[in-house]
């Protein structure tokens, strides 16, 4: 598909990323999920009659989406859920990706990894760029604390990211920090060097579904990668916080472990200055995220300034122009 110049509609200058959320469900009930604005699985494993909204995109909706904006700038595209592997959509919509340059843009799946190994042989033969697997645990009685009980396979999940390595051009992992997890840090940070994955590491951010007592600060794992770093640099240009970026020595080759550092500031725009959430936000500008209910929003941890754009499914103009019209105004803070 040819790309868009200029004009309002090129989001190519805004340096921004689209976030496809194929599903709000997960196997799993991680106790700092927020769901990006959707209800988190963990409170409709307790209540179920505390549901999320509905689907109302279908395969063809969604991928009518990814390709007129991928053709209009957007240089990253992730799959995200809950777990999105869960979605009856998810095997049809990366199939259905169109063959691409990395260089034109990207596509990632962040997953749980709790069913690589099933779906594995087919996604090999999709247009995926990278699968990021969530590693915030390295043994089931993490998964079981962290998940609230709900009972998870580190076997199973590591034998899915060691399959992937030679199925799927990229691997990362990512690992959110907590008191949960803190006695493993180590163990993954050591792993994802044995297999030579990228590996990205998170400070929790409060939310109205998490507390933040149980944040752990990056600064002792910062100390430790600059012990090992074959070297390093502070990154706080472009989209959402800044980081810090180490590259280290992995059983592949050198590889890159970042660390997301609150202490590093954030990028915000107009929208952002007088908003409630500020202090909480990490994303900044801006992380535009398309969920199944057939809302985008230009901001993770706030519902309220989604747009409709179901009556665009299927009308690329239309699309652009609305969603163009709805970032200029969360950009200029006029948004409502």
């Amino acid at each position: 598909m040819p790309r868009f110049a200029g004009g309002s509609a090129d989001f190519a200058h805004r340096g921004g990323q689209l976030r496809v959320s194929l599903t709000p469900r997960c196997q799993l009930g991680c106790w700092f999920c927020h769901n990006e604005g959707e209800i988190p699985p963990r409170i409709t494993h307790h209540d179920r009659t505390i549901q999320p909204r509905r689907r109302s995109l279908d395969a063809n909706d969604f991928l009518s989406a990814i390709n007129t904006m991928t053709a209009a700038g957007i240089s990253r595209v992730f799959f995200t859920g809950g777990e999105p592997l869960l979605s009856p959509l998810a095997r049809p919509i990366l199939q259905g990706l169109p063959q691409h340059q990395m260089s034109d843009y990207t596509t990632t799946l962040i997953s749980n990894g709790l069913t690589l190994t099933k779906d594995l042989d087919w996604l090999a033969a999709t247009a995926l760029d990278r699968i990021k697997v969530s590693l915030h645990y390295f043994s089931d009685a993490s998964i079981a604390t962290i998940a609230e009980g709900k009972p998870g396979d580190i076997a199973k999940i590591k034998a899915g990211i060691e399959a992937a390595i030679d199925a799927i051009p990229i691997v990362e992992l990512n690992l959110l920090l907590q008191e949960q997890n803190a006695h493993e840090v180590m163990d993954i940070i050591a792993y994802a060097r044995e297999l030579g994955t990228g590996l990205q590491i998170i400070e929790l951010v409060d939310t109205d579904h998490n507390q933040l007592s149980a944040k752990v600060p990056s600064r002792d794992i910062t100390a430790y990668l600059r012990t090992i770093a074959v070297s390093g640099e502070v990154v706080t240009s472009g989209t959402g916080q800044g980081r810090r970026v180490f590259t280290v020595a992995g059983r592949r080759g050198s590889m890159t472990i970042e660390v997301i550092d609150a202490s590093l500031g954030r990028h915000h725009v107009g929208q952002c200055a007088t908003c409630p959430q500020q202090d909480r936000c990490i994303e900044g500008f801006w992380a535009l995220r398309l969920d199944s209910a057939g809302e985008l929003s230009p901001c993770l941890l706030r519902p309220d300034l989604r747009l409709d754009v179901t009556p665009y499914a299927q009308d690329p103009a239309g699309l652009l122009a609305a969603v163009s019209t709805h970032l200029d105004a969360f950009t200029e803070g006029t948004l409502k």
